[in-house]
Parts: C-alpha cells; structure tokens; sequence
C-alpha cells in the first residue's frame, strides 16, 4: 500500500500541551480573551543586550551555514556557563547544540534507543519524553510517583524498574509539570543506583536557574563526576533567557556520543539558525541580571497561583520549588454540570476539567493524564499576577455557576 504511513507513528500519541494551545488560538482568532496558562512560555522578552548582539550579527552578515554542532564561541560560552552554573566541567566536543532542547532529546532518541530498549521515565513527565522514546521503537517504562512523595521517584523505585533491557533513564529537575525538584542528597542517592547499572543517564536541566525559596539546583554531572561517561545533560536558552522562539538547546555528554548527534542532526536539520546561536552566545556570556529579575517574579507569581488555585473549591495545590507551572488536584471538580456532553453531562476526569475550564472560565490549561498523572492539571504562571487573579476569579465563577 503505498500511501500507507509508517508504522511508529502509531504508537505516538500527539502532544496535548499543543493541542490545548490551538485551541486557546482559535478562541482568541474570534476576538476572545483568553487566560493563556497552557504553554511553557515565559511572557518576558529577551534581555536587551541579547537582541542588540543579534541586530549586530545580522549587520555583520552572520547568515551562513555553521558547523552542524554549534559554532565555537557558542560552545566555548557553554563550557564556562556549565562550570559556573552548573558546577562541572566539561569541553567543546563535549557539547552538541540543536534547534532546541526538544530537537536534541530526539536526536538522542534516534542515536540511542532500538527496538527491546527500555527507558525509565518518572511520572508526571513532559509529554514528549516517552513519545520519543515510542517513535524509534524503543519502550518506555513509567515509574509512579505520588504527590505525597513529592512528585519524586525514591531509590527503591528506581531499582525495582531496572532490568537487563535498560538502555537509559530520562530525569527532569525542575520538573515539568510539576515544578517538583530533587536536592542534591535526593539526586546522589539516585545515582548510587545506576553506579551499578551500565545505563545512559539523561537529565534535562531546562529549568535549573529558575529555582526558588532558596533551593539550591544540583546537576547530576557535578555529584558524580565517576558517572561522566555515562551521564547527559540537557540544557537550553529557551527558559531561563525568555528565549523559546530562537530555539537553541543542548546536550552535554561523552565525545562518542556528541559524534552520533552530529551524525543524525548533520543528516537532518544540520544546524541551528546562525543567528540564533549568536543570541544564545550573548545571553550566556552577558550579566545575568534579567533573569535573576525574572526569578524573583516568578516566585511571586507562583505564590499568587498557588493561593488562588487552592481558594477554588475542588482544586488543591502544593507549591512548587522550580519551574513555573503549578500541578493542581482537580479530582474536586468531577461531578460538576458540564452541559457540553450533553443532558445531564457532568465533569468526569482531568481531559473535562481542562476543556470546560477553557469553555467556561476562558482559562486554558493542560490536563495530568497527558503527564501520565490522571486527575491533575497543569497551570502556567509564566504571566502577570493581575492576569493570574482575574484568571483566578473567573474559574471560582464558572464553579459556582456548575454548582447552581
């Protein structure tokens, strides 16, 4: 049958986080104001010195192809971003820069993972985490956690999910969607684990300079620097500068694997925008001012969230230590009217949460089961606190209305 698509794509399911974009993007195409919680997306601009040393490059006719991996003043601002932040060190060719860390965590997907392989994957993930995995027909192991626990997967936990098909682990600290994180004697004990298990170990650190209430981030590669040959860390400007429309990720990992990265990017994408790098060189390498501002409004903006979110009757939140999403029970709401599906139609799970909050509240969010946590949905505080409680106060309306 030649028109037939492939097989893999069968068993990927698409990515909800966009799914609800869309369809907040068609309310607000018929001119409705939408509370737009959904999207991670920081609603700051770049920092100023980051778009003047882009408009410079353009000037200077940075427009070429670069080097698939990233350029070398690129890499070179990582290397010392990585040690100063991130408190490890590593080289050049340790590094591979791709259109975005989610364009990287593919590519690795692609260069690790065949058929029979396992991927240990704590839930609540990211969506794409084990789609990824399922596209190159590799298995992703989901490993439960419970609020209770934090949202953080114990040692014992890990062990038990480790078997002889175990090519990698995939960590996300700061956690999206819950915001959880682990501390560094958390992140150590994990690590005494795979010590004794020849596995990859992937952390993406997407979110690691956005921590708050005085935690302190602690990546991997700096615990156990023994593991180095098997650790990699994903990182990017997308959060931490504002920067999610330049696209510019990467991973940090052994030489032999960097080389496998430049194999399936050099026969894909190549590499990233030129100019894009040029931004990402700057916001590396220039004060760090802007994103320390960013932080402490994100802190705010979390507290105004999180006491909202739990003055809603049927929804209970924890606070979150990282990120900039709260993670929120909603199993409260089930049972409400929800006329939409029909006479007599109520609320029945975290899919019908979200969509009737979008209907009646105009309040656009993310339901848990596409986190692999049923009975949650995920709100974004990437927005102005006014914005939050007017947010706030429309979901308390559309409640009492359900109830009436």
């Amino acid at each position: 049958m030649p028109n037939k698509l492939a097989l893999r794509l069968s068993v990927v399911a698409p990515s909800i986080t966009l799914a609800m974009n869309a369809k907040a993007q068609e309310l607000r195409a018929q001119g409705v104001d939408v509370f737009a919680f959904g999207v991670g997306e920081p609603d700051f601009e770049p920092p100023q010195h980051v778009l003047e040393f882009a408009k410079k490059a353009i000037d200077s006719g940075v427009s070429k192809y670069t080097a698939v991996t990233g350029v070398p003043a690129l890499k070179k601002a990582i290397v010392e971003a990585t040690e100063k932040r991130r408190g490890f060190s590593c080289k050049p060719e340790n590094i591979c820069v791709g259109v975005g860390a989610k364009h990287v965590l593919f590519n690795l997907a692609v260069a690790l993972y065949e058929p029979g392989d396992e991927v240990i994957i704590p839930a609540p993930y990211w969506v794409s985490y084990p789609e990824q995995v399922r596209i190159v027909g590799a298995t992703p192991v989901i490993v439960e956690t419970t609020e209770e626990s934090g949202w953080k997967m114990s040692p014992a936990q890990l062990q038990n999910a480790l078997t002889p098909k175990t090519k990698a682990i995939i960590l996300c600290t700061p956690s999206n969607p819950t915001g959880a994180a682990y501390a560094e004697g958390e992140m150590k004990a994990l690590l005494d684990v795979l010590a004794n298990h020849d596995c990859f170990i992937i952390v993406d650190e997407i979110y690691a300079d956005l921590v708050y209430d005085g935690f302190k981030h602690a990546s991997a590669a700096a615990i156990a620097p023994q593991l180095q040959d098997r650790i990699i860390t994903i990182d990017g400007v997308s959060k931490s500068f504002a920067m999610t429309g330049w696209r510019i990720g990467w991973a940090i990992a052994p030489p032999h694997i960097i080389k496998a990265l430049d194999l399936v990017q050099g026969q894909s994408t190549t590499n990233p925008a030129s100019i894009s790098q040029q931004a990402a060189v700057a916001a590396l390498t220039g004060p760090l001012d802007d994103l320390a501002a960013m932080r402490a409004t994100f802190q705010k903006r979390r507290d105004v969230m999180v006491a909202g979110l739990n003055s809603v009757p049927g929804i209970r939140c924890r606070t979150p230590v990282g990120a900039f999403y709260a993670f929120a029970d909603v199993r409260g709401l089930y049972g409400l009217s929800y006329p939409k599906k029909g006479p007599g139609g109520k609320i029945e799970n975290d899919e019908d949460v979200a969509f009737w909050l979008l209907e009646a509240a105009r309040v656009a969010a993310v339901p848990g089961g596409g986190f692999g946590a049923p009975g949650y949905v995920r709100f974004s505080y990437a927005h102005a606190e006014a914005r939050i409680m007017a947010a706030i106060e429309a979901m308390k309306a559309a409640v009492q209305a359900a109830k009436t």
